[in-house]
């Protein structure tokens, strides 16, 4: 069971429930501005820079808009060129690269103040039978009986007052300590980082909004795994850190409203970025996503030689 905890420590839980995840699918609910051009709007949250899943959950939506119905995605590949505005719309151009018989490839071009400042290249699939393994799903405590977000972060109200206002349209459970708690463990070599996670609300059946949803997650904590190996934590240690390119690859339908486990880990981190792999399992074990992105990950001591 989850441990009591005094959640009046805390100045209030983050926005969360359908609303927010209403508001999830609404960004993700692209506007048709003219044939394979389309335009989204970032939330209005504080932030400095777009948040990546956003814009690569955005991208795939305008990819898959182009597509015939039937054909879900399976790959994509991307890569993060420039910071995004939050405060203006993000353009998103479709090039439609090939229409075959069981495959169709996508290319989208993110673009604000008349710039590149995302790629992605998307490949969808007719349902096709075949060959089929998958790697088995560690044993893990239920989601259910794990802490809140909010409860994990008792005892860091000044981490708490800089993201405890931020909506959360994911319920995210971890299974081991959060990186800041872990940060005062030290380095923890070869240790993976494993999360169950769902919307917190309902989603609409359409399957590609539970990818895109997917794709918006699998950004959110993945470079985590790089910093626990050095006992860093993001806002608590003087890091620079972005998303540099990202790929994902889906090899099994799923819901994204239901709990699934993000395991992530790092296997190399060298000269100013660090790779970080995940997968994701459903509740029943079946491997269903992948995933493989590098990062900046800057600390002030090395800062200038990469200036």
């Amino acid at each position: 069971m989850t441990a009591e905890v005094d959640l009046n420590t805390l100045s209030g839980a983050p926005p969360a429930g359908q609303a927010v995840v209403d508001g999830l699918v609404n960004l993700l609910d692209l506007e048709a501005i003219e044939e394979n051009i389309f335009r989204g709007v970032s939330p209005q949250v504080s932030f400095q820079r777009v948040f990546g899943g956003q814009v690569a959950g955005q991208a795939l939506v305008a990819a898959g808009r182009t597509v015939e119905a039937g054909r879900a995605v399976h790959s994509l590949h991307s890569y993060f060129i420039r910071p995004g505005d939050p405060a203006v719309p993000i353009i998103y151009t479709v090039e439609r690269v090939r229409d075959g018989h069981s495959f169709s490839v996508r290319r989208v071009v993110a673009v604000q103040h008349g710039q590149p400042i995302f790629t992605l290249s998307a490949s969808f699939q007719l349902p096709q039978g075949g060959i089929d393994h998958s790697a088995p799903m560690p044993d893990v405590p239920r989601p259910e009986s794990l802490p809140t977000l909010t409860e994990r972060f008792i005892g860091f109200d000044d981490l708490w007052s800089v993201v405890g206002h931020i909506p959360q349209p994911f319920d995210i459970r971890y299974v081991d300590d959060p990186p800041w708690v872990q940060r005062a463990q030290g380095p923890r070599e070869n240790s993976p980082h494993r999360i169950w996670l769902r919307t917190n609300g309902v989603l609409p059946a359409d399957p590609l909004v539970h990818v895109c949803a997917v794709t918006f997650a699998s950004d959110m904590n993945l470079l985590d795994s790089v910093l626990i190996h050095h006992g860093l934590a993001a806002r608590l240690d003087p890091i620079s850190m972005a998303s540099l390119d990202h790929a994902m690859w889906f090899h099994r339908g799923f819901r994204a409203d239901e709990w699934l486990l993000y395991i992530s880990e790092s296997p190399s981190a060298a000269g100013g970025r660090g790779l970080a792999t995940g997968r994701f399992f459903t509740q029943d074990g079946r491997h269903v996503v992948s995933v493989a992105q590098e990062g900046m990950i800057r600390l002030p001591n090395v800062t200038e030689q990469f200036s």
